[in-house]
């Protein structure tokens, strides 16, 4: 596993041996719970919840009180769009979801569809951008949520989300963004994005995996937003979810969030010149490579996406066994949540692309530790496998 080239930082990222020195304490000698502050060991563990908190928040432009920790992603979406829809019943009973977005949120909002709730889904551009005049056909009379993820997670692409949030929020409606893949891979300040609500997961950007985050925006001068807790039975997170806390993966979100916010610039400016030296190699290599996206097939495909994805179909080529062929690159033929079946990525479904091109498709996600010399070599593994599947 050592000489694998690791090209799937989309799926998850290594835990960076910094984030795991901070956590180490807090297996052993720091062990206190946080919601026993009546001796010395719960406030070292109580105060270091709340230094993560304090980071978590920064790196996406937020407060420490907006911060409610979970178990990952999918917990903060299910509190967010389950805890909202029983908030408010009186509200338009209409969600309007990205036809896209992760199968966390697309799967509670068909949950919720299946209680009565009307689900409209918002069909991206053939460049992978949800379009916010198409979110305002799909909010008719009103509804109650808007969700569409800040950056795709499959195709990469960043998503206009000011845009979209003016409309949602002209229409009465609440915003929600699945912040997973964007958060320390691009700059986002939520609340002036115009989101309400944002799931967060470590393990997206270097932390553990089990910890993330919802984030709720505080509305000053305003009726705070309501949801109804999802996990009850102690009152921790201000009674948003009850469990008591885990310190030591909240404590390495904190450092996972605070070294992406140093490192963001010159490592955005990094993979992206990385992500052009893949897609140079492979056309030089084959000549037929297509980018998910693009306007033609010399592009490399609208911006804004996020640096270090590259999503591209070899025509001719099936992706499921370009994939096994590469048994020293690890990439991906979509989602990693989806990647086990065979029916096609619904995110290449949802932007209209035929059978040859879905089927064909493979994502590259560069990281951290991606050089330039993994990447030469993963290109030529990868011309190499091509020409002979093709053959």
């Amino acid at each position: 596993m050592m000489s694998m080239i690791y090209l799937d930082h989309h799926a998850t990222t290594p835990t960076d041996p910094r984030v795991i020195e901070a956590m180490l304490p807090y297996f052993g000698t720091h062990f206190g719970n946080p919601s026993g502050k009546t001796h010395a060991l719960g406030k070292q563990a109580y105060e270091a919840t709340e230094i993560a908190r304090a980071e978590v928040a920064a790196l996406i432009g937020g407060t420490p009180r907006e911060i409610t920790f979970t178990s990952g992603a999918t917990e903060s979406v299910s509190l967010a769009l389950k805890g909202l829809t029983a908030a408010y019943p009186d509200r338009p009973r209409r969600l309007v979801v990205a036809a896209f977005e992760h199968k966390a949120v697309l799967d509670t909002a068909r949950s919720l569809a299946r209680q009565g709730w009307e689900l409209a889904l918002v069909v991206p551009d053939p460049a992978g951008f949800i379009q916010p005049a198409a979110v305002r056909a799909a909010l008719g009379d009103g509804a109650l949520l808007v969700a569409v993820m800040a950056a795709q997670n499959e195709i990469g692409t960043v998503q206009p989300l000011a845009a979209i949030a003016e409309v949602a929020h002209a229409a009465g409606a609440f915003f929600f963004v699945d912040a997973s893949q964007a958060a320390g891979k691009v700059a986002l300040d939520l609340g002036a994005l115009g989101a309400d609500l944002a799931a967060l997961t470590a393990h997206k950007l270097y932390g553990p995996k089990g910890v993330g985050a919802l984030w709720i925006k505080h509305r000053r001068g305003e009726p705070e937003i309501q949801l109804v807790p999802q996990i009850e039975g102690g009152g921790q997170e201000r009674g948003l979810r009850a469990g008591t806390l885990n310190v030591p993966g909240i404590v390495g979100f904190g450092a996972a969030c605070r070294l992406a916010a140093t490192l963001l610039p010159e490592e955005a400016a990094r993979l992206a010149t990385l992500r052009a030296r893949l897609l140079a190699s492979l056309r030089a290599g084959l000549g037929a490579v297509r980018v998910t996206g693009a306007a033609d097939d010399q592009s490399p495909g609208p911006e804004p996406r996020l640096p270090g994805n590259l999503h591209v179909s070899f025509p001719g080529v099936e992706g499921f066994k370009l994939l096994q062929a590469l048994d020293d690159v690890a990439v991906s033929s979509g989602s990693a949540c989806s990647s086990q079946k065979l029916d096609g990525s619904h995110v290449l479904r949802a932007l209209g692309l035929p059978d040859a091109r879905i089927f064909s498709a493979v994502r590259f996600g560069l990281g951290r530790a991606t050089t330039a010399d993994e990447i030469d070599r993963a290109a030529a593994r990868v011309v190499t496998e091509v020409g002979r599947l093709r053959k």
